[in-house]
């Protein structure tokens, strides 16, 4: 259907070249509309403004919340390995990695049972609440001088949260997680697997989950 939700014909002159969408807007983001917008087999509304709107709410805001990162990381020189073995010091990152490892079980679930529609919407509700709360909440964290436990908790959380999103996104949006992939993964780990599409898909972490925090 068009944004109007006629049924789109060429006879009715409102159909939309994918070519098009695809030099605008990419192919990720017409695949995550396509694939997520609606349950498969549904009509659902489409046009190249409707993909832009998944960029600006979405795309935008997981790029924004990586950046956010790697900007602070490179100041830093926050070495990924440095902080592999330490536990959380903070409510604040038990709680993302607790909703980070929710979130793995729905969208496990979800693609097991052919439900692309409420993966998405998982990983959205999660890059909404990484970037608008966990982050916001945690930027002093990053801003401060001394490199004490807490700065490098909040950046292992942070860096653990966009490599599981990389992932996750994997069968979705696999140019923009291949991106992630090989900026946070292979640069520091350069035995890691070649591409985030050789990795291994994320498995929960039950001790992680803790609902009461949630």
């Amino acid at each position: 259907l068009d944004s109007q939700g006629e049924k789109m014909s060429k006879s009715k002159g409102n159909v939309v070249n994918p070519w098009s969408v695809i030099s605008q807007h990419g192919a990720d983001p017409l695949r995550w509309y396509l694939f997520a917008s609606t349950p498969p087999g549904n009509s659902r509304r489409f046009s190249s403004e409707l993909v832009g709107e998944t960029v600006r709410k979405f795309f935008l805001t997981l790029w924004n919340a990586y950046s956010f990162f790697v900007t602070y990381a490179n100041i830093d020189n926050f070495d990924p390995e440095s902080a592999r073995e330490k536990q959380p010091t903070s409510d604040l990152d038990r709680w993302v990695l607790s909703e980070l490892n929710q979130l793995v079980a729905r969208v496990t679930e979800s693609l097991e049972n052919y439900n692309p529609t409420d993966a998405r919407r998982g990983i959205e509700e999660f890059v909404d609440g990484l970037s608008n709360w966990y982050i916001r909440r945690s930027r002093r964290r990053f801003w401060k001088s001394e490199n004490d436990a807490d700065k490098l908790s909040a950046y292992s959380t942070l860096y653990q949260c966009l490599v599981t999103l990389s992932r996750l996104l994997a069968p979705f949006v696999p140019f923009l997680a291949e991106e992630l992939y090989q900026n946070l993964v292979r640069s520091a780990y350069p035995t890691a697997p070649e591409s985030v599409h050789l990795a291994m898909f994320p498995e929960v972490e039950q001790s992680s989950i803790d609902a009461a925090l949630s």
